[in-house]
């Protein structure tokens, strides 16, 4: 039908009418087509009630909806319940309900854009590009005749009255120029004494839009039966189309009851199983959670049990896995909503109370009783605490530590005191109320035990300490070795994975290409591959073991949250060490914290060295440890010392206070000690006579003990001097030294001097200076008295005899012999930069030489001036031998008898030799005055006769027997 296209049985509303706008199923592209009124009574229109009671497409259509009104606009606007018609348009068109507002767009209809039409464009362009080729193909039939077209005209003409202000496509009442141009408001105006006018003006213009109104109306009601066949074939369509339908929905309701039958019986029971499983894994889900819940509700209960027992990793450790589980397990349950919160301020508070507890331990294990032979106090609670501060980043405890010990070296020197005091019943504590004046009262051998028992209570407490420490240490070490393996763990896992990564892409490419893995791999390569492939492919499916299709999911995920990484390891002690993976601490803080640890034990050394040293300090005020003789001292620095290395064999290192306090009082006590030496040596050499003094058994053991190469005092033997007669000489490696007394008493002193050194090696240097400068001084002094004849004003000598001479001598070969023993004993005991000291003892052996060089001058020089005495009276004439040449031998004779016990053959044999070389000289001297010369004549046979005198008396001498005098240089020779 060609007019089907052009009219349509659905009334369609305007742009501007409401009343027929209706929300548009998105998901459908044709609206439903609805059933025309029944314009035909007599035929079917289709029961609802006779085809289903269920729901069903076909029934429905026939409900009634807004499109079955039969009443036309101003109809429904024109309320018959109004007794009149009011003068106001809008009221009496519309109701008295009308309001003038503004339309409130609906919040259920969507904006309708282009857009929306550009589906519904593109699928209707072909058909419209169809229907207009057929369009111009066959042009519409002229079937009007004229009659119609007179008709035509004629309501065409009438139409032409209308306005074309309505008849436009975009005519809405809404535009103000529209609405002004339909309804002027000058037929409204009501003011003054216009309202009859008014009235009549609003009366006409209703009047005339009826009109317009009707004349519409009859052109549509003209259309219409022109178009009756149209409308009644359409309706015949309908029907059928609705007979149709309903066979239609008689087979889909058929094929519906199968279909229930069939899920009745194969579906239904599968899928109630399939939602009870469902449920029931939903019911096992909650009941976990709720099980989770209620673990976590007696977390707070749980830490305080733990914290009642000192159990302070554990509390943190549940807190820990407690806050895990309420982020991930029970995040946004309202009941937890606080409890984060309140763990956070009890692990704040754990903080305290393990800072607290470390402090009471510390205090705990340093000051109990030191005679305890458990070095570590409670080794568990030491560890848990310091897991705890370490898991915390608490790392200041040390510090704690410290202030500790600090007070605790203070109260041991000030108990030991306080117990020496009242063990001694001398002291009047009731006189003396300060403690240290009452220690100042004690005698060196009390307060020397009073020290010995703090040196021993220090060692102790440092042995606790470095027990404590190592602990400590060892839990330190633990967690720093857990970090790298973690994190070499890591590293490994990493390279495995990009391992399996290029050796998947490699396998995947060698299938792509179509080769063999064979061909490509060997076998020794392929086989750990494949066994590692394959056990990674068996482990996959278990390690999942929270999968959904798992009953206790929450379980597993609890536990895979709250389980930590354990690495086991020991303390010193033997206790075990877990170390959890949650130790958030970096490898330098855990490094310095070690150091820190080694570092606090020398620092606890140097606490004890610095006590010590007040204590030493406090008791020195009096000058007390000045006055102690060598052997006190001695035992007072080895006491020292070995307190010393003790304290450094425990710390690893040695601790310079005390060191330093020790060097000093040794310092003044070298001071001391050479002050008394050099007095004492002074006096001797004062009240020295220079005369051979007997040598006692004791003095000659000390010789024979240095001759053994020992150089140290020997002990007295009791009874066995008594027995043994001194001894004229003393004896040294064979040799016989005839010496004074202040010799002996010097070796002895010298022996004095290395046996400190011996004893206090820390003074080796000042020592060595004080030796030297006692050995010079010694040189010195016995110069001026012999040498220089000071003796004869100091002792009140009458002469310095030759004897005197030799004895000096000798004793100065004494000392010259034991230089090189006593160089050899400082030598072994210095450090090899320190040997430029060594000069001093040969430049004291140089002056020994010097001075021994001029003795024997001297005593050339004696003879010599009584050579020239003599000799310068010689005359050649009779008697033979002459009286000069008597007197010669005879004074030759006295200097042989006076140095023959005191120096040595050899020496003695040299100085004849020099003395006579003197001799000679003078004599051809004297014989060149008296022009004697070596002619036969009788002058000479006289002088022959005297020299052959000298030469006889000289050689029957002891020891002098081999002398070659050489007398012969005495002549000149001729010329």
């Amino acid at each position: 039908m060609a007019s089907s296209h052009s009219s349509s049985p659905v009334p369609q509303g305007s742009s501007s009418d409401v009343f027929f706008k209706k929300e548009v199923d998105p998901t459908k592209h044709i609206r439903p087509v609805q059933s025309l009124p029944d314009v035909c009574p007599k035929e079917p229109t289709g029961d609802s009630n006779s085809i289903c009671v269920a729901p069903s497409l076909v029934t429905d259509q026939h409900r009634w909806t807004i499109y079955h009104s039969k009443v036309n606009l101003p109809a429904a606007l024109n309320d018959p319940r109004l007794a009149k018609r009011e003068s106001d348009f809008f009221t009496k068109t519309w109701g008295l309900d009308f309001v003038d507002t503004e339309v409130i767009p609906s919040f259920y209809l969507p904006q309708i854009s282009k857009e929306h039409f550009t589906v519904y464009q593109q699928e209707i362009s072909q058909r419209e590009k169809i229907h207009e080729r057929c369009k111009n193909i066959c042009p519409p039939k002229d079937t009007f005749d004229r009659t119609l077209l007179h008709t035509h005209d004629k309501s065409r003409t009438d139409l032409e009255q209308v306005p074309k202000i309505f008849m436009k496509p975009d005519f809405a009442l809404d535009d103000s120029l529209t609405f002004n141009s339909v309804l002027p408001w000058s037929h409204f105006n009501t003011a003054g004494g216009k309202g009859n006018r008014d009235a009549a003006s609003s009366k006409l213009l209703q009047e005339k839009l009826s009109h317009y109104l009707d004349i519409v109306e009859v052109n549509i009601a003209h259309q219409i039966s022109l178009r009756s066949e149209a409308f009644f074939h359409a309706m015949t369509s309908q029907h059928e189309l609705q007979d149709y339908l309903k066979k239609t929905s008689q087979a889909v309701k058929m094929l519906r009851d199968k279909i229930a039958q069939i899920d009745k019986v194969m579906c239904e029971g599968s899928l109630h199983i399939l939602r009870l499983a469902l449920t029931r894994n939903n019911c096992v889900k909650v009941y976990n959670k709720l099980k989770l819940m209620a673990t976590v509700h007696q977390t707070q209960p749980t830490v305080q049990v733990l914290l009642s027992t000192s159990e302070f990793v554990g509390a943190l450790d549940l807190i820990a896995t407690t806050q895990e589980v309420l982020q991930q397990e029970l995040q946004g349950i309202h009941s937890f909503r606080h409890l984060g919160s309140q763990l956070c301020e009890l692990e704040k508070l754990i903080d305290k109370m393990m800072v607290a507890e470390f402090s009471t331990y510390s205090h705990s294990d340093l000051n109990r009783p030191l005679e305890d032979d458990c070095q570590i106090l409670e080794e568990e609670r030491l560890v848990s605490l310091v897991f705890g501060l370490l898991k915390q980043r608490k790392l200041n405890f040390l510090e704690v530590y410290s202030e500790e010990m600090i007070i605790t070296a203070k109260n041991i020197i000030k108990q030991c005191v306080i117990n020496k005091v009242s063990q001694i019943e001398e002291l009047d504590t009731d006189a003396v109320m300060k403690l240290a004046d009452q220690m100042r009262m004690l005698n060196f051998p009390q307060w020397f035990d009073l020290l010995k028992d703090i040196f021993s209570k220090f060692i102790v407490f440092l042995q606790r300490v470095k027990a404590t420490l190592n602990v400590i240490h060892s839990v330190v070490l633990s967690v720093l070795d857990k970090n790298q393996r973690t994190r070499e763990l890591e590293i490994s896992q990493q390279k495995n994975a990009a391992k399996d990564n290029s050796l998947d892409t490699e396998v995947a490419y060698l299938i792509h290409e179509g080769m063999f893995i064979s061909d490509a791999f060997s076998e020794s390569e392929l086989t750990p591959i494949a066994v590692d492939t394959a056990s990674q492919r068996n482990a996959s499916p278990n390690s999942e073991p929270c999968s959904s299709d798992s009953v206790s999911e929450p379980e597993c995920t609890t536990d895979s949250s709250s389980s930590k990484e354990q690495i086991s390891s020991s303390t010193p002690g033997g206790v075990d060490i877990m170390v959890n993976e949650d130790m958030k601490l970096t490898d330098l803080e855990l490094g310095k914290l070690a150091n820190n640890t080694q570092e606090l034990l020398c620092s606890a050394s140097d606490i004890c060295h610095d006590r010590a040293v007040k204590f030493l300090t406090s008791r020195a005020k009096d000058g007390f440890l000045e006055k102690l003789n060598s052997t006190e001292f001695i035992t007072l620095s080895r006491l020292m010392e070995t307190f010393i290395l003790d304290t450094e064999q425990i710390c690893g290192r040695k601790s310079m206070s005390l060191l330093g306090a020790l060097q000093s009082q040794a310092s003044k006590f070298v001071n001391r000690f050479h002050e008394e030496r050099k007095t004492k040596l002074s006096l001797l050499l004062d009240n020295e006579r220079w005369k051979q003094a007997d040598v006692p058994a004791e003095f000659q053991d000390l010789v024979d003990s240095l001759s053994d190469g020992k150089i140290a005092l020997p002990e007295k033997k009791a009874g066995a001097t008594e027995e043994r007669k001194p001894a004229e000489v003393l004896i040294v490696e064979g040799q016989q030294f005839a010496v004074v007394g202040t010799v002996l008493l010097l070796i002895r002193i010298i022996l004095e001097y290395c046996q400190c050194v011996d004893n206090i090696p820390s003074v080796t240097t000042d020592m060595l200076t004080r030796l030297s400068d006692l050995l010079k001084y010694f040189n010195s002094r016995s110069c001026q008295l012999v040498l220089g004849a000071g003796a004869l004003q100091v002792v009140g000598l009458k002469t310095i005899t030759t004897k005197n001479l030799a004895l000096s001598s000798r004793c100065l070969q004494l000392i010259v012999h034991y230089i090189p023993v006593i160089r050899a004993h400082f030598e072994a005991r210095l450090q090899p930069k320190q040997y430029s000291m060594l000069r001093h003892f040969d430049h004291i052996t140089k002056d020994y030489h010097d001075h021994i060089a001029e003795i024997s001058a001297k005593l050339v020089a004696i003879m010599d001036n009584l050579f020239d005495k003599l000799l310068s009276k010689y005359e050649v004439k009779a008697p033979v031998p002459s009286a000069c040449f008597r007197n010669i031998c005879k004074q030759m004779a006295k200097m042989h008898e006076a140095i023959i016990d005191l120096l040595p053959e050899e020496q003695i044999q040299m100085l004849f030799l020099r003395i006579n070389a003197s001799y000679k000289l003078h004599l051809k001297k004297q014989l060149s005055h008296l022009n004697v010369i070596n002619d036969g004549g009788p002058q000479n046979g006289l002088v022959t006769a005297d020299v052959a005198f000298y030469t006889g008396n000289i050689q029957a001498l002891k020891g002098l027997k081999d002398l070659d005098l050489n007398m012969a240089e005495i002549w000149e020779q001729k010329r």
